[in-house]
């Protein structure tokens, strides 16, 4: 027969949690959630009540349950059941085993929301205001990139391909409701190319073509700390130099500027320049010619600092499991916003590990 748990068993299990390392209780410790309030009052207005009804839940603990979800990569339905399955996640959202947990349904409505009122950007400003206010400020110089955050990919008829690049609804769709909601009409097809080694005899091996679908996620990280400074999303076809301007952190304390040959372009040298940064980008190779040694040595220096952006990505489509399984880029933009302020936020308690005294 199985023994009643008790209040005191629950608080021993808390407590082994807690001396194997719970990340969660370490964010919590550390990160005054109040701070969000404001601005998920005015994104979210609760109703007075005067219709009756359900109470409805705290915003603050509604914006931790979608942390969480871009912490796990959790959907609405597998996130509301891990809350009532894991007492590390009721101790991060203040929850009892006999406090009500928000469902699927509501955690959805609450997205919504927030992407109604465009409020994940401000979200992000203001804690990124408190990195600064502790001391983290951007310092270093900035490494810019961008990665493919897939979506579930869509089948459809080269009519209909046509038809959506030239934002239009494919014939047929309008008339069917419950498939137009189901299509992903800004989401785009790319092709990612993965440069292949050459054999140890010399001879050239045949560089790699992956097809991908969904968004992207452009960001710009500060070298000395590796947060995220500015960030934009857009569908996965848009080219990477034209955001550029989008990322850019002009509070940056240093005036460098590194990213990949994608970023190269005399429009965007010129922008550098008109605003005193000092370009790190890759130089492209000749076309038809072999590249310089020297440039070839100058973009090896540059790899070897802007390669640190790649663990961001590595941690957000790792252990954080970004993807998207929203429809459209309103959605896909809080997705991936959320997605960049869970990561600062893990960063964040790392970083506070290691200035702490041993």
């Amino acid at each position: 027969m199985v023994r009643q748990s008790g209040f005191f068993d629950v608080e021993e299990r808390l407590r082994e949690l807690s001396a194997k390392g719970d990340d969660l209780e370490r964010i919590a410790a550390l990160v005054d959630f109040a701070m969000f309030r404001a601005e998920l009052e005015q994104a979210v207005p609760r109703a007075d009540g005067a219709k009756g009804g359900r109470p409805a839940f705290d915003q603050v603990l509604m914006f931790k349950i979608l942390l969480l979800q871009a912490m796990h990569g959790l959907s609405d339905e597998r996130c509301e059941y891990l809350i009532k399955d894991r007492l590390s996640f009721m101790r991060f959202l203040g929850l009892g085993l006999a406090d009500p947990v928000p469902d699927a349904n509501t955690i959805w409505a609450f997205r919504e929301a927030l992407k109604r009122a465009g409020a994940v950007e401000r979200l992000f400003a203001r804690f990124d205001a408190t990195l600064r206010a502790a001391g983290y400020l951007a310092m270093g110089g900035q490494i810019v990139d961008a990665t493919i955050v897939a979506a579930p990919k869509q089948r459809n008829t080269v009519a209909e391909r046509v038809a959506i690049k030239a934002g239009q609804i494919p014939a047929g769709w309008a008339e069917k409701p419950a498939k137009l909601r189901q299509k992903d009409r800004d989401a785009r097809w790319t092709v990612k190319f993965s440069k292949a080694r050459p054999r140890e005899d010399g001879a050239p091996q045949v560089d790699l073509a992956v097809p991908a679908f969904g968004y992207k996620n452009h960001v710009a990280i500060d070298r000395r700390h590796g947060l995220i400074r500015g960030w934009s999303a857009s569908h996965a076809a848009a080219h990477d130099g034209a955001r550029l301007a989008e990322v850019i952190d002009t509070g940056n304390t240093a005036s460098d500027v590194w990213a990949d040959t994608a970023y190269r372009s005399a429009k965007n040298e010129a922008w550098l320049v008109e605003r005193g940064l000092v370009s790190r980008i890759h130089r492209k190779k000749p076309p038809g010619r072999p590249m310089a040694a020297r440039t070839r040595r100058a973009n090896a220096r540059k790899s070897a600092v802007r390669s640190a952006i790649e663990h961001v990505f590595a941690r957000q489509k790792g252990t954080m499991g970004l993807v998207v399984r929203t429809i459209g880029i309103a959605r896909a933009r809080v997705k991936i916003g959320l997605a960049n302020l869970a990561y600062n936020l893990k960063r964040f308690v790392w970083l506070s590990s290691k200035a702490a005294p041993a």
